[in-house]
């Protein structure tokens, strides 16, 4: 209603003119209730000019002045004083002398008492509008100030600079400078649009509605630019994204012979970042230098904001040490960047230089420290923080409330990052998803989708980090119905386009077995960085297309970004899972030679595996003792299960004892050897293996195999006779082995590890938890759709074999993933090639 009228007035009532309003509106003194003020001040008479009788000897500039002063000097007492000192000679103030009384009321924040003057005035001007509006603005009471700028055109009352710019500031205030057009039109209609004063609020607006061309164009316009009509405009080029046009800006302005100022610098600094011409921001500096403003706050703020952002902290620490440091402003925004450019442990000493410095922290400065401790994982630190935040009243602060729950999340401490998540007032949506993230680190992904349910329905605004969070949730589930959802609230919501979220997509999809979609979404993507090209070579690798993933790592080198670490772990382990030797070997070479890159333990323990897995075990150790530091517990793992593949008894021995040396109750390790002693028929040894299990209490993670129908989870265990369809299963296990040995399917009773005979041998292997999910599978899946089986255990020899016979028979595509990788089975043939 109030933009509606202000169009209507805008419209129709600039032509008011003054003789409409001919008669003033005379109000009686004696309402003007301030004689009730006079007792309460009796002892500051001394500080009063002394009373005459006669009103005529009455001066009132000299108590306008006496009020200008205590203005000026933040004295509201002597002020009113002065007040009940007039009113009792007679309230003989002129209007010049009732404005500046208007504007000290006002400027004290004591509104209501203005608004009670101007309305018992008994003659008004331009002046008193503009004065109470001000009051009104500051006061954050736009209505009023809108309606009592309605009533000064209506009134007839002189529009000019003075009036114009207040209304601009005000809608600017108000987020409402689109109806700077309206403004602008009367402006222009009375000839104020060259004016330099009026020109510059014009700029202001036109630049936070981001019509920089129509803000050029006023600029243009402006007939004797000054120094805050340059500084304006240069401000709105910056704070538009128009940076090379602020820097041009700012040479024109320096060849005019123009002095920046504080702000001018400021947001030539914003248009240097912007650019990443930190060149040229150096250059700027030296012109602060000279000017003398390297002391002044915002021109430090933005050095310091300049040179952290491009990765000069020396710099700006620099910067920081000459800038005063009696304000929280610097500290915090010092220790800030240093939180985020992991610089954690320069951020928690500034923070104790800050608390010796007798500087009080904000809660901004709470919030950014206690990010730095989060990321350190100081627990101690952050309880301490926690602690101050309780004793200053911070602690129910928003977000120094969302980082101490990220403190003790990180920390593995969920459950008082959760309480603090209840007892929190104002949750907002970092609140939910810093406990989303938190529950995703910590592996508990189904707390992480009921706690979005939750913000569902308490109709709380998903980001792109809520959004990331849970597809890595269900990729560490495997779980791709509620992915795909996921997916699909993305696309609603126009977040698909983020990179985090598409780089999230391309992990969740290769993580639940949907390489091909994968690869979609990795193709969409507009702008692709280096997680994105690690992302779709690990989802390669990981499904054993080791072709597929080297060529995206060809791809990526012809692009500008560079391969990492974790890139050369998804090539080498590409080259690992699909036994290239010779290109794996080069990789690993070039790692160090062409992008100067050392190798890390996961880099030799992809290297030991490529070697292991093709029969080069001696080279494989000899790899091992050129590990510079010392052999994680992965790569001797990786030498175990080489020795398995190759039935190695004694150099599998002596990895696993290096295994067991590091995790003593590592159960898989005591597996592996057991069967590389069963394979060589050495039973004693198996016997001694399972002995020394029980003796250490280390018990074997039983098999289990899963499968994903309509939203709800089916698991299956080695000889499950538990699940409603038994007998269907049953039924059709039956059926595929007498297909199967009618296609050419022979059991391979050695991988049935038991001393027992040949028959119980064949028996045991359709007992596989693999092929029970697998014929529930085909019983429940719809046909036509492929069937997805999630495996905890790496996947025997023969149920490859017989689910390779059985995809042949079924025509339907068969994905299993197993603790190692992905198997796509289909038309009798496996992705693996048979080597896994």
């Amino acid at each position: 209603m109030i933009i509606l009228e202000c169009y209507k007035t805008l419209q129709q009532q600039w032509r008011y003119s003054a003789e409409h309003w001919s008669h003033p509106c005379i109000v009686p003194l004696l309402h003007y209730g301030f004689s009730s003020l006079a007792a309460q001040y009796q002892p500051m008479r001394q500080i009063l000019p002394p009373l005459t009788p006669l009103a005529e000897d009455f001066d009132s500039h000299v108590y306008a002045r006496m009020l200008q002063g205590y203005i000026k000097n933040n004295e509201p007492t002597k002020g009113k004083t002065l007040h009940c000192h007039i009113f009792k000679k007679g309230n003989c103030f002129d209007l010049f002398a009732r404005n500046i009384l208007l504007n000290f009321y006002t400027k004290n924040g004591l509104l209501s008492d203005g608004v009670k003057l101007f309305d018992e005035m008994p003659e008004r001007n331009m002046v008193s509008f503009v004065t109470l509006i001000h009051g009104y603005s500051q006061s954050e009471e736009y209505d009023k100030a809108i309606d009592l700028f309605f009533r000064l055109c209506k009134e007839g009352h002189e529009l000019n600079a003075f009036v114009f710019t207040t209304i601009l500031k005000l809608l600017v205030r108000m987020e409402w400078a689109e109806m700077g057009w309206c403004i602008h039109a009367c402006i222009h209609k009375l000839g104020h649009d060259t004016d330099a004063f009026v020109g510059t609020a014009l700029i202001d607006a036109y630049s936070v509605c981001g019509f920089v061309d129509v803000a050029k164009e006023v600029f243009n316009g402006i007939i004797e630019r000054d120094m805050v009509s340059w500084t304006g405009m240069i401000a709105c080029f910056a704070e538009n994204d128009c940076f090379h046009e602020a820097l041009v800006l700012f040479n024109e302005m320096r060849i005019e012979g123009l002095l920046p100022n504080n702000f001018t610098f400021a947001s030539v600094i914003k248009a240097c970042l912007g650019l990443e011409a930190v060149g040229i921001g150096r250059c700027v500096h030296g012109c602060v230098l000279k000017t003398c403003y390297e002391m002044d706050q915002y021109v430090g703020v933005s050095l310091l904001d300049l040179y952290t952002r491009s990765g000069e902290i020396e710099d700006a620490r620099q910067v920081f040490e000459d800038i005063p440091k009696n304000d929280v402003v610097p500290w915090s925004f010092m220790i800030a960047r240093y939180s985020q450019s992991d610089h954690c442990e320069e951020a928690l000493d500034l923070f104790l230089q800050m608390r010796k410095g007798l500087v009080s922290p904000n809660q901004f400065t709470l919030a950014s420290t206690l990010q730095a401790c989060a990321t350190l994982g100081r627990l101690d630190v952050g309880r301490q923080i926690h602690s101050h935040s309780l004793k200053v009243g911070l602690d129910l602060n928003v977000y120094v409330a969302n980082a101490l729950m990220d403190v003790y999340a990180k920390s593995g401490n969920i459950e008082a990052s959760m309480n603090l998540f209840v007892e929190s007032t104002n949750k907002n949506e970092v609140s939910w998803n810093t406990m989303i993230v938190g529950y995703v680190q910590l592996g508990d992904a189904e707390k992480a989708f009921q706690l979005y349910l939750n913000m569902c329905e308490e109709q709380v605004q998903a980001t792109e980090v809520t959004y990331s969070s849970l597809l890595r949730a269900s990729a560490s589930l495997a779980a791709l119905e509620p992915g795909i959802q996921i997916h699909t609230m993305t696309i609603k919501t126009m977040y698909d386009g983020d990179d985090a979220v598409s780089n999230a997509l391309i992990d969740m999809y290769g993580k639940c077995g949907r390489i091909k979609d994968a690869r979609v979404v990795f193709d969409i993507m507009s702008k692709k960085d280096v997680v994105s090209w690690n992302s779709m070579v690990s989802a390669y690798s990981m499904h054993g297309l080791g072709s597929e993933a080297l060529n995206i790592f060809e791809d990526m080198g012809k692009t500008p970004i560079k391969p990492n670490e974790l890139t050369f772990v998804g090539v080498l382990s590409a080259c690992s899972n699909t036994g290239s030797l010779d290109l794996g070997q080069s990789y690993f070479a070039s790692m160090k030679e062409d992008y100067g890159i050392e190798p890390c333990m996961e880099h030799y323990t992809c290297m030991v595996s490529l070697l292991g897995r093709l029969g080069h075990l001696e080279k494989a150790v000899k790899l091992i003792e050129e590990i510079p530091n010392d052999p994680s517990v992965m790569v001797w793992r990786a030498l175990l299960g080489a020795c398995v593949a190759h039935n190695n008894a004694e150099l599998g021995k002596f990895a696993a004892e290096h295994v067991l040396e590091m995790e003593p109750q590592d159960e898989s390790t005591y597996v592996l050897l057991s069967n590389i002693y069963a394979n060589a028929k050495r039973w004693d040894n198996v016997a001694f293996v399972r002995k020394s299990m029980k003796r250490k209490r280390v018990k074997k993670e039983p098999g289990l195999s899963w499968v994903e129908n309509q939203g709800m989870v089916h698991y299956f265990a080695v000889g499950d006779d538990s699940h409603p369809d038994i007998k269907l299963i049953r039924g059709m296990l039956e059926w595929f082995s007498l297909r199967s040995k009618r296609a050419g399917y022979a059991a391979n009773h050695d991988a049935i590890l038991l001393d027992v005979e040949e028959d119980e041998k064949g028996r045991l292997l359709w007992l596989h938890s693999e092929r029970i999910a697998l014929a529930f599978a085909l019983i429940r899946v719809p046909p036509g759709s492929p069937i997805r089986i999630i495996k905890n255990l790496r996947i025997c020899i023969d149920c490859h074999a017989a689910i390779k016979f059985v995809s042949k028979l079924v025509k339907r595509e068969i994905v299993i993933r197993d603790i190692n990788r992905f198997h796509h089975f289909q038309d009798g043939f496996c992705s693996c090639k048979d080597y896994w």
